[in-house]
């Protein structure tokens, strides 16, 4: 009965390692460490408070973060898209609750799920940042 569960147990180790394929088309991106904060008192930062308004924030992360709120929480992604090869046209533009690449084929992605918008073959979703917030301060990590 041992060696039965066993065989078993073993049999559906294999089948789900066989399974997980990586997808090369989403290792665009590095693994950059982020770690920055955000006073939400600042009047560069003053309308993301209320819900539907997301900010750029340059020189963090692949292309630069994009902190998007919905009002009840926020959300914060790395402004470059990973579904191309890190370029001059690659990084996302905020405009409310959705982030549109800057290359010709105009990916677009929620800013809040982080997946990919009217375009099905993309296959990768925006890379995520833990949001914390702490009384009138943003902190976004890694």
């Amino acid at each position: 009965m041992k060696s039965l569960f066993s065989l078993i147990s073993l049999s559906i180790l294999l089948s789900c390692s066989s399974n997980s394929v990586d997808n090369k088309n989403c290792k665009f991106l590095l693994d950059v460490g982020v770690n920055v904060n955000i006073d939400l008192s600042l009047p560069q930062y003053s309308q993301l408070p209320f819900a539907g308004n997301s900010i750029y924030i340059a020189n963090a992360g692949n292309a630069g973060i994009i902190v998007a709120s919905t009002g009840a929480d926020f959300f914060a992604w790395d402004a470059s898209d990973p579904n191309h090869v890190p370029s001059s046209c690659s990084a996302l533009t905020p405009s409310g609750l959705e982030g549109t690449c800057g290359c010709d084929d105009g990916n677009q992605y929620s800013l809040v799920t982080g997946e990919p918008l009217k375009n099905g073959s993309l296959q990768c979703s925006l890379r995520n940042y833990r949001v914390e917030k702490n009384g009138n301060t943003l902190l976004i990590f890694n």
